[in-house]
């Protein structure tokens, strides 16, 4: 870290700033069309992308080799969910999946290290998501990540949606814990009348300018998680206060540089980035929806990066600043590849102390595959067939749910060879050992939950998308137009091989949701005889997989789209990007 970093300030106005006032969510997304953000993304635009050859001639420049420019670099990660450890990764090449060995934090730090020698004039980032989506992760409740990113060295953190997993008082304490400034400027405590969680902002001044950085976590957490994880805390939407913290960074700061950390997910980040009480931010540095964008997008006031998940990858963004102008940008995703960047030794040996205590169980093999486990498609995944295959299994009952989750590396399978899937893998599937829930549901009730559940994936209102996939499920079918109005998207449910009757009643197994009512079953509104069934979801996939493996779970066609493919891999359309 640079002298300046170390002399770098941070102010905030946490406690007396009230919020700004200004018009509605509604009426701006009405002011600027219905059309600017949905499936169909027009004004949204491809940013240059600069590759290597273009850095390296940035650093070969007059203007940086004389002094009078200089390059300032932002190292970006986010959604790291726990993943510690190499791990196989997903790729999208040629219209085929391809999996690589990615990840590690040995090797990330190796990498950011090297970055960082290469420009003094660095400042290392995370997006949130963090110390949830392992074993590891969940054993300690966060706590063995904490010493992790604190090794690495992170400059400033933002906490995301599942940070508030283990309660508001372990989120404060693990990432009170973080040695990184920590901002995020619409989290609010209501037991502490409703002061901010965390500072709105900060300030570093670094190669001789001032750079802010404004966080927001996504709004519609305390819908998207049980409602227990965000019990004690208020969020409100970025247009509350954007554009008051914007203007006290240029305006009373200084700032050449103002940069959103967003943890909302890629449609909402886009839709974000052609409001106008975004003007004066230069960029969204998003995550969430573990988006992989090679090519930054640029809104009509900000430009829009997300560097993929699991710590497989950084967005590293080097800005040229001359006499206060900026001069140049240059923007890449970079691969963490374990095979370039040799792992760290001590991050090794910490790893290792950490994870001593839980060894025996996490390396515990609970089970075999035969195909690949993976969870990267929006509408229907191996992996949560495999979950839903073992609910059914164990209870049968008409239909078995389970949340259309985002986290988790893929279980790498090669043709004619098996897998061990062990304790430590099923808590990243499943990181939450939740009770089985069972309910009466009518035809009626999940016709209109499954419309609504697709309103969620693909609102054409991008700050109404909760950010995971499409619900998985078992023993139900269902056909769908994505690019349809609310309410008509859905074509035909069949549960059992048979056309939905909305009269009847059907059994509906779930995980439990801590926090929501008896009436409330994964979502679906005034359900009936809700009960636990004494079992807990972990207990229910041992058992399935020591009595069926090895498993073999793939691509059946339960959820089946009009207008898209089966490996579909991104809520966002129209724009000059896709997930590979």
């Amino acid at each position: 870290m640079s002298k300046e970093q170390h002399h770098s300030h941070c102010t905030c106005g946490c406690k007396q700033n009230p919020l700004a006032k200004g018009q509605s969510r509604k009426d701006f997304l009405r002011q600027m069309g219905a059309a600017t953000l949905g499936l169909g993304l027009a004004p949204i635009t491809s940013f240059a992308l600069v590759d290597d050859g273009k850095a390296a001639e940035i650093d070969k420049s007059r203007t940086i080799q004389s002094g009078k420019a200089q390059k300032i670099t932002l190292l970006h990660t986010s959604d790291i969910h726990g993943q510690i450890n190499v791990h196989d990764e997903f790729f999208w090449e040629n219209g085929k999946a391809v999996f690589k060995k990615r990840g590690g934090f040995p090797h990330l730090k190796t990498m950011i290290n090297q970055l960082r020698a290469k420009n003094p004039n660095t400042l290392l980032l995370d997006g949130g998501d963090c110390f949830q989506g392992s074993g590891i992760a969940s054993l300690t409740e966060g706590r063995a990540l904490v010493p992790l990113m604190n090794n690495i060295n992170y400059d400033l953190v933002l906490p995301g949606n599942w940070e508030v997993v283990y309660g508001k008082k372990m989120l404060m304490q693990d990432l009170g814990a973080y040695n990184a400034r920590k901002i995020c400027a619409n989290m609010f405590d209501d037991d502490a009348a409703g002061e901010l969680l965390f500072p709105p902002y900060s300030v570093f001044y670094i190669g001789g300018i001032k750079i802010g950085f404004i966080g927001y976590n996504d709004p519609l957490t305390p819908i998207r998680q049980a409602p227990d994880y965000s019990k004690g805390i208020r969020f409100a939407e970025p247009e509350k206060n954007i554009a008051r913290y914007v203007k006290i960074l240029r305006e009373q700061e200084q700032c050449k540089l103002v940069f959103v950390m967003s943890h909302m997910g890629l449609a909402q980040q886009l839709n974000l980035a052609s409001q106008p009480f975004a003007e004066g931010v230069d960029y969204i540095l998003g995550a969430d929806t573990h988006e992989r964008i090679r090519e930054p997008l640029k809104g009509a006031y900000s430009k829009v990066t997300e560097p993929g998940a699991f710590a497989s990858f950084i967005g590293k963004l080097d800005i040229v600043i001359e006499n206060g102008v900026i001069k140049d940008e240059v923007y890449e995703l970079m691969e963490v590849d374990p095979e370039k960047y040799t792992g760290d030794e001590e991050m090794q040996s910490l790893i290792k102390e950490i994870r001593e205590p839980h060894q025996a169980e996490l390396n515990r093999v609970i089970g075999k595959t035969k195909t690949t486990l993976m969870r990267s498609f929006v509408l229907e995944t191996p992996m949560d067939n495999m979950i839903t295959d073992a609910l059914m299994w164990k209870f049968k009952p008409d239909v078995a749910i389970s949340n259309g989750f985002r986290f988790c590396p893929p279980l790498h399978v090669e043709a004619n060879q098996t897998r061990d899937i062990t304790k430590d893998y099923l808590y990243s599937m499943i990181p939450g050992n939740n009770n089985i829930l069972m309910a009466d549901v009518t035809g009626q009730q999940l016709w209109d939950w499954l419309e609504k559940e697709l309103e969620n994936v693909f609102a054409k209102d991008p700050t109404r998308r909760l950010g995971g996939w499409l619900v998985r499920f078992q023993g139900m079918k269902i056909k769908f137009t994505i690019g349809n109005e609310m309410g008509k998207r859905l074509n035909e449910i069949k549960i059992g091989n048979k056309k939905i009757d909305l009269q009847k009643t059907y059994k509906v197994i779930s995980c439990e949701r801590e926090g929501d009512p008896e009436t409330l079953l994964c979502r679906i509104k005034n359900v009936k005889n809700n009960h636990k069934l004494g079992a807990l979801i972990h207990d229910v996939v041992e058992e399935y997989l020591a009595k069926q493996s090895p498993v073999s779970p793939q691509l059946e066609g339960r959820a089946v789209a009009t207008d898209a493919p089966a490996t579909l891999l991104t809520q966002v359309s129209g724009v000059n990007y896709q997930f590979r």
